[in-house]
């Protein structure tokens, strides 16, 4: 079988590969637009610092990026057990996140009245509804403050998105089963915790998980895949367009060649998969065209350790949107992992833009970096110069689950369905984390070889 994959990202070169595994019976080719593959995932490595553009690692509770790696010979590198510390910006200071439920409900990271709030939540009834905002759920089961402290920022981390259009449903698929199962979040805990006793296994409030990575960077992942896949890779090689065949498709590509299939695979951003599909199918363009990317922009500063007065031993810090900051918040790169920085400097990876903020993200260089400076200024006192600094721009950064993202994804499915061996995937569809990529495109390289033609 001839199996035509658009785009280069974690999701096309971890479908390629599956289906390499599958055996000789396909011929398998990917297509990747830019340069280079990756996608999102791109490492640069300048002057001993060790920059992630886009994607800085996966959790270690799913098993996903972790097996392919193993099946790869790449070795994981887990986040330091120095930077466990988290800290959000909040009234007008970092405050630290108490790390377990007791510690948090002791603290004062909460008012009074917010934390008792949170623990009412075990008496809000359910509410049977097929989605709802992320700003609507929280308040309605953990309260306004709770939600604007925590999971506001918490939002703007994963997503860069306005939790105000976010869906729960889409976006943090756990926490909405949870009342729907269970009629509430700490009910669903509480079950959860009497499962976990009985198979031995820990419960997480969170996401869960170590941050984990590898030593040269993302971009091992990806460099590995495409050194595997050898010249079925091939890159600059844009697709504009699709036809239908006697015995498939044909792609057709900005450099004006072509390419046949059996079965095409659109791996490609939603909002590219629209202009290919422009022509073939009006009702698959018009539902990727309501998937939107803010833009976001990465700022990276390395200073020397001396300009820095305060404990730099934690992974980082969230800003909600209520404290009306230029910035998403900051990431201490160099304590999350050890080798990103040279000896005797610090690398802070700060975040611009997103949803609520798309015009800083697309600020000039010198006025972004000023911008930056400026809040690290105020959240941090830190008023030295930067020893280094880079910028990666992504006009078009993480697709955003806005409310009735499910419904989108009803209707692609069955439009898709009338077209034999045609599929979409990648991040805009079912999750934008690594995992989530890398166990959709498994799960479709099964599929795919079950086809029987």
């Amino acid at each position: 079988m001839r199996i035509a994959i658009v785009g280069g990202g974690i999701s096309g070169l971890s479908l390629a590969y599956a289906l390499s595994e599958k055996g000789r019976g396909f011929d398998i080719k990917v297509f990747e637009a830019e340069s280079r593959p990756g996608g999102k995932i791109y490492t640069e490595k300048v002057d001993g610092f060790v920059c992630e553009a886009g994607v800085n690692g996966f959790l270690d509770n799913k098993p996903s990026t972790l097996q392919l790696a193993a099946k790869i010979n790449l070795a994981p590198m887990k986040s330091s057990d120095n930077a466990r510390k988290r800290f959000i910006y909040t009234g007008g200071e970092l405050r630290e996140i108490p790390d377990s439920a007791v510690k948090f409900f002791m603290s004062n990271f909460l008012s009074l009245p917010g934390r008792l709030r949170m623990i009412g939540e075990y008496f809000i009834p359910r509410a049977m509804k097929d989605d709802e905002t992320l700003e609507s759920f929280a308040v309605r089961r953990v309260g306004r403050e709770f939600y604007e402290k925590l999971l506001d920022p918490m939002a703007s981390g994963v997503y860069a998105g306005d939790p105000t259009r976010m869906s729960i449903r889409s976006c943090f698929a756990k926490v909405y089963d949870l009342e729907q199962k269970y009629g509430g979040l700490i009910k669903g805990f509480i079950a959860a915790g009497k499962e976990a006793k009985k198979s031995g296994k820990k419960v997480e409030a969170g996401p869960g998980g170590t941050l984990t990575s590898f030593r040269e960077g993302m971009y091992s992942l990806v460099e590995a895949l495409r050194s595997l896949l050898g010249d079925r890779v091939q890159t600059d090689k844009a697709a504009k367009g699709i036809e239908k065949t006697s015995g498939g498709y044909m792609l057709h590509f900005k450099d004006e060649s072509k390419c046949e299939a059996d079965c095409v695979v659109l791996a490609s951003p939603a909002h590219n998969s629209a202009e290919i599909v422009r022509d073939f199918d009006k009702t698959i363009c018009d539902i990727l065209t309501t998937i939107p990317y803010p833009p976001l922009s990465v700022v990276s500063l390395g200073f020397k350790r001396a300009k820095i007065s305060r404990d730099i031993n934690l992974f980082g810090y969230l800003i909600p949107g209520s404290e009306k900051r230029k910035i998403l918040g900051t990431l201490f790169d160099s304590s999350i992992f050890d080798n990103r920085a040279p000896e005797g400097y610090v690398l802070l990876r700060n975040m611009v833009g997103g949803a609520r903020a798309q015009d800083l993200a697309l600020l000039e260089d010198e006025k972004l970096i000023s911008t930056v400076r400026n809040e690290l200024a105020d959240i941090m006192g830190l008023r030295a110069e930067p020893d280094f600094v880079r910028v990666f721009r992504w006009e078009k950064a993480i697709p955003q689950y806005l409310l009735g993202h499910y419904r989108k994804l009803e209707a692609l499915d069955e439009a898709s369905a009338k077209h034999k061996r045609f599929y979409l995937a990648g991040n805009a569809y079912r999750g934008v984390a690594v995992n989530d990529c890398i166990a959709n495109s498994i799960k479709l390289a099964d599929e795919i070889a079950g086809l029987r033609l």
